[in-house]
């Protein structure tokens, strides 16, 4: 069985890219593959300048990545400050490095106070933040998280969402699998649609307006014949009435829409507002998936 085929694909230096796609789809062999943890059968892929499958190289990479894994296996009787420092030491970080960044990470992710209880002790929410804080122990510029905000609860979503927004701002490159969607659109630069092979890839607006193209919405006190003959003429691909309301095709919104409020205005329309619509990134995300089975 193949798990992933003809992935093609290039993330940028300090960019956010997201992984969308069901269970089984590749995302977290692409990971694995990625982190030099299982080997690729074909192919190249390249990390900085090391080359994946190159066994001098893979040292190296694993050196400037950081990996949160789907299982966060961390020592469990050990304390929370005991783990990131062990695995500090692995990664040969001086001890002025470690003692400043578990400090800093820790106090960041609200979690400095409990620094010496047994891991064992922490929520699922907490060891979650504890395997990122992990992954950072030796400030590595490539991230990769595999489903960081899986089992929790919308608090702790929310604070590992605005601790990788905080990352981001550091312009670390993060390789993100997930399969909320709305995280996905809250944080991803671009967003790539996996079932095995690459479907699509894109910015979240970009995959959005791939549905349905761009369209807007005019919200009218009251919808006439005379608006719609004046909205038609002006030779747009499509025009339709729901209600009091009134969808368009528009190939450029910020051109076109001027020229549409004038011609309803003039037919005697009365405009209450006017937002852009299109599709939602679920509706995207489903389209495509259901496409390829």
């Amino acid at each position: 069985m193949t798990a992933v085929e003809d992935l093609t694909v290039h993330v940028g230096e300090g960019e956010v890219f997201g992984f969308l796609g069901p269970n089984g789809a590749g995302k977290t062999t692409t990971i694995r593959m990625l982190a030099c943890l299982i080997s690729k059968t074909s192919g190249e892929a390249r990390i900085a300048d090391y080359e994946i499958g190159n066994s001098a190289d893979c040292q190296k990479i694993r050196k400037i990545i950081g990996l949160v894994p789907d299982n966060v296996g961390l020592y469990e009787d050990l304390s929370a400050y005991r783990n990131l420092d062990f695995y500090g030491r692995l990664y040969e970080c001086s001890d002025a490095q470690r003692r400043e960044q578990i400090e800093y990470f820790l106090k960041m992710l609200e979690l400095w106070d409990v620094r010496d209880r047994p891991v064992r002790t922490f929520s699922k929410g907490m060891k979650q933040k504890l395997a990122i804080v992990r992954a950072l122990i030796h400030d590595p510029q490539i991230l990769f998280l595999d489903e960081p905000t899986a089992n929790l609860d919308p608090e702790f979503q929310k604070t590992v969402r605005d601790f990788i927004l905080e990352l981001k701002h550091e312009k670390r490159t993060i390789f993100l699998n997930t399969h909320n969607l709305d995280e996905a659109q809250r944080i991803c630069d671009r967003i790539g649609i996996l079932n095995t092979k690459l479907v699509a890839e894109g910015t979240p607006e970009q995959l959005m307006e791939s549905l349905e193209g761009r369209k807007t919405q005019v919200q009218l006190q009251q919808v006439t014949p005379a608006v719609t003959g004046a909205v038609g003429r002006l030779g747009l691909r499509y025009v339709v009435s729901s209600g009091n309301r009134l969808v368009i095709d528009v190939s450029d919104p910020e051109k076109e829409n001027p020229g549409i409020m004038e011609a309803i205005v003039a037919a005697g329309g009365h405009i209450q507002f006017i937002t852009e619509k299109h599709a939602t990134l679920e509706e995207v995300y489903l389209k495509l998936v259901r496409d390829e089975q």
